[in-house]
């Protein structure tokens, strides 16, 4: 953070006017005229922002209809080709596909009940009115016990039946959660489990338990808030106020989002992750303000007027706020590089993460100086222990300042054992594995995660999520002749063939049973009358009414997200690739793991590229901020490091399981595959963040004294007890999160209070210390400039803080 002044926490700041460089400056204009401006209208200021807060409120409340659980196909990709064209001329498959789980725990297959109990459900889901059900193909649709068995568990009691719906995926995900808790009421009591198993409806359920989530996740965060700032500022006050100001951000931003919403797909996780970051940066930004108007306050005496009250909040403004609006641009900036990303899961949440810090920066800024305002040295009420004179700086900086320098006696010492520790902790970032959620995303005891387990362990692992592979004609395949529908045979046979496929289920076999010369024949209309009943609802299902499209659906031995399947889904895009190269075909290949391997691959591709942009706005800003070519170089390197440690901890919390069980979180073997990146642009963003706060500060007094060991512990003295606060601050509301979200925002928060925490301990108190002990006044090192620590005229000694040295704005 660019605290461009001295002594955020570690003591009152000197009575005196700016400097006439600082007094001319625009920043410091700007901030002369937001203070007249937001006393003189503080009242209609604050009328009309609790009048927005309410608006924005209710708008909020709006929010998780609008959310999508989409936004992980890419566009033009060959999975978001097959997903749209099996929407359309196949029975039981629509808009929306359902896969209907019937689990009688009362009665099997071979009982009269089990069949009329398991058809009753069918129905009822059928006629639903709100469900538009277009057409169904499974169980209780076949007459005959060999084309049933299909869809009848091992276990005989469990039975599938494929239902296609005309309502759209938004739609879909809106209502199917209400419908599942009304099957689920009515049927548990009768011993059947009844579970709608699809997309849409798992996605509904992400919604739903995220809005839950979201809900204690604030009954938690708010409280462990308040209780922080309490005991930062000491007064009740200004906990409160800051408070206000961090829901400010989040409920504003979710307000606006819920208008984008209706006009944009915004994923569901853009909700989560927006109110986690703003309650964080929000609180934290106003904490600094705060702290700082505190000691404005100081400084002028015990009973000031309103002119004093104006004049500390200028005074606050140009330094504290540009310290926010630093800030805030750093992370806008980093995160905006998230846009590069060609897939609308990610681009959601860089959307709410760049809104949330924009109006954390204008809460902050505009409507928090409008509450000091009212306040003025009303913002100590409620202080908690006895008050006492005004603090100094030599106790508890002291502290901080001995750590420093018992550090930079050993700076090698200290850095190999660092880096090392860090070191440990990377190692098992190396077996990083990423993928799109599945159903593990839904905790166990959810209906549609029971009914996917339940597919799965009845039908087959692979069942749940089959490979896709849809083969469109130019002309209908009854009009192809005899070589080309022995192609298409030759092509079904050949995936069944393929290593890690457990069958094809299709409508080919069947076919050739019929006509082994020419089996595509039976699709004609005229043919196809004369066939079985159960084998029409089959062909009906496979292949669509005019015979230009036929479903091919490629079962694997494993999970979607498993290596063997993704393997598999290799080898069957390359047999499809050659298959396609005679004329008139075109093969799409979809499915749930062709969607996680497209979307990977384009994260995988703007890696780089994000990555890259990022560290160079970073270095821009931080050289422009230090005027030092190294400087930069160390705080990324240093953050490179804590990201892989960060990573490692998350790999083996959420790959290996290490303490998973105890910290109640499911292990899936892999991690979201929007969480690393996310995560990178995300801490990147907030070390810097610190990182800029902390060397601002030692940079001014170097420029003061010219003494590199002393400024580096008078910066850590004065700078460490707020950065301090402000990490306890982030670490409690993203573990609050971690602890009652679902499985992405459980690693994301995992991996941003790993990351704050790594960043607060061991990357400001020892590796900064020791790597610019060894540095000296190369960390300072322009092309072309002189030392701007030389010629000083005073230097203090190593334990004297420079309290008396003039604040600077910039040099």
């Amino acid at each position: 953070m660019t605290e461009q002044t001295t002594r955020v926490a570690a003591g009152p700041p000197a009575d005196r006017d700016p400097g006439p460089r600082e007094a001319l400056g625009t920043a410091s204009r700007a901030a002369d005229a937001t203070a007249r401006f937001t006393r003189r209208r503080r009242r209609p200021l604050l009328a009309a922002w609790l009048l927005l807060l309410v608006v924005a409120g209710f708008g909020a409340t709006r929010l998780a209809d609008a959310l999508s659980g989409g936004g992980w196909f890419v566009a033009g990709s060959d999975s978001a080709a097959a997903a749209q064209r099996v929407t359309q001329g196949f029975l039981g498959r629509g808009a929306t596909s359902l896969t209907l789980v019937v689990e009688d725990t009362r009665h099997h297959q071979g009982e009269s009940a089990f069949d009329s109990r398991v058809r009753d459900a069918v129905n009822r889901v059928s006629r639903d009115p709100g469900l538009k059900i277009s057409g169904t193909h499974g169980y209780t649709t076949l007459s005959t016990e060999q084309a049933r068995a299909a869809f009848l568990g091992e276990d005989r009691r469990t039975a599938l039946v494929r239902m296609g719906s005309a309502l759209d995926d938004g739609t879909a995900r809106r209502v199917l959660p209400a419908i599942q808790a009304q099957l689920s009421d009515a049927y548990e009591p009768q011993g059947l489990r009844v579970s709608l198993v699809s997309q849409a409806a798992l996605w509904g359920e992400v919604n739903h338990l995220s809005e839950r989530g979201l809900l204690r996740a604030e009954l938690i965060t708010l409280p462990i808030i308040a209780l922080v700032l309490l005991l930062l500022f000491r007064s009740v006050a200004a906990a409160l106020v800051s408070l206000l100001v961090g829901v400010t951000s989040v409920a504003f931003t979710l307000g606006l989002l819920a208008v984008l919403a209706r006009h944009t797909e915004l994923s569901v996780f853009v909700q989560n992750a927006a109110t986690m970051l703003g309650l964080g940066v929000g609180v934290d930004y106003s904490l600094f303000v705060i702290m700082r108007f505190k000691d404005e306050l100081r400084a002028v005496g015990p009973r000031p007027d309103a002119d004093a009250v104006e004049h500390a909040v200028a005074r606050t403004l140009r330094t504290s706020g540009e310290t926010v609006v630093a800030s805030g641009i750093t992370i806008v900036a980093a995160m905006s590089t998230l846009f590069l990303v060609d897939l609308n899961v990610i681009w959601s949440m860089a959307l709410g993460a760049v809104v949330v810090v924009a109006f954390s920066i204008l809460a902050s800024v505009l409507l928090l100086p409008v509450l000091l305002h009212l306040l003025g040295p009303r913002i100590e009420w409620g202080a908690l222990g006895r008050r006492g004179p005004a603090r100094t700086t030599a106790a508890r900086p002291s502290r901080w300042a001995t750590v420093s320098h018992a550090v930079m006696r050993r700076p090698l010492l200290f850095l190999a054992v660092s880096l090392t520790a860090l070191g440990v902790l990377a190692v098992p970032s190396l077996k990083l594995e990423t993928f799109t959620p599945d159903a593990r995303v839904v905790p166990t005891g959810a209906a549609v995660r029971e009914g996917y387990d339940t597919a799965k362990d009845q039908f087959g692992v692979g069942s749940a999520a089959p490979i896709q592979v849809v083969v469109e004609s130019d002309v209908p395949l009854w009009e192809r002749d005899a070589p080309a529908a022995a192609r298409l045979v030759a092509f079904h046979d050949a995936l069944a063939r393929l290593p890690g496929a457990q069958r094809v289920d299709s409508v080919v076999a069947p076919l050739r049973q019929v006509s082994p010369e020419r089996p595509f024949a039976a699709l004609a209309p005229a043919a196809a009358t004369a066939l079985p009943a159960d084998l029409r609802s089959s062909v009906r299902h496979f292949a669509t009414g005019d015979g230009r499209a036929l479903v091919l659906e490629v079962v694997g031995e494993d999970t979607a997200s498993s290596e063997s399947v993704r393997g598999l889904l290799e080898s069957v895009r390359t047999t499809a690739d050659a298959f396609a190269a005679g004329d008139g075909w075109r093969v799409h290949t979809g499915g749930e793991t062709a969607e996680g391997v497209d979307a990977n691959e384009v994260i995988s591709d703007s890696l780089l590229p994000v990555v890259a942009t990022m560290l160079a706005v970073i270095y821009l800003l931080l050289l422009i901020t230090f005027r030092s070519v190294f400087l930069p170089l160390s705080a990324i390197l240093m953050n490179l490091v804590s990201m892989a440690a960060t990573y490692g901890v998350l790999v083996l919390v959420f790959q290996e399981g290490w303490g998973s069980g105890v910290l109640g979180f499911d292990t899936s073997g892999y991690l979201t595959n929007f969480v690393p990146v996310l995560l990178v642009t995300l801490l990147f963003s907030l070390s810097t963040d610190y990182e800029v706060f902390l060397l601002s500060r030692i940079r001014e007094d170097y420029v003061a004294t010219g003494d590199g060991t002393g400024s580096v512990a008078r910066g850590m003295a004065a700078t460490a007890p707020l950065i301090s606060g402000a990490a306890v601050l982030m670490v409690a509301v993203f573990t609050a999160f971690a602890f009652t979200g679902i499985l992405p925002i459980q690693q994301i928060g995992i991996g941003m209070a790993v990351a704050i925490a790594v960043d607060a301990t061991v990357i400001r108190l020892l590796l900064v210390p020791a790597s610019m002990r060894l540095m000296n006044r190369w960390n300072w090192w322009m092309p072309g400039r002189k030392d701007v620590g030389r010629g000083a005229s005073r230097r203090p000694t190593a334990d004297q803080p420079a309290t008396d040295q003039p604040a600077m704005s910039k040099e």
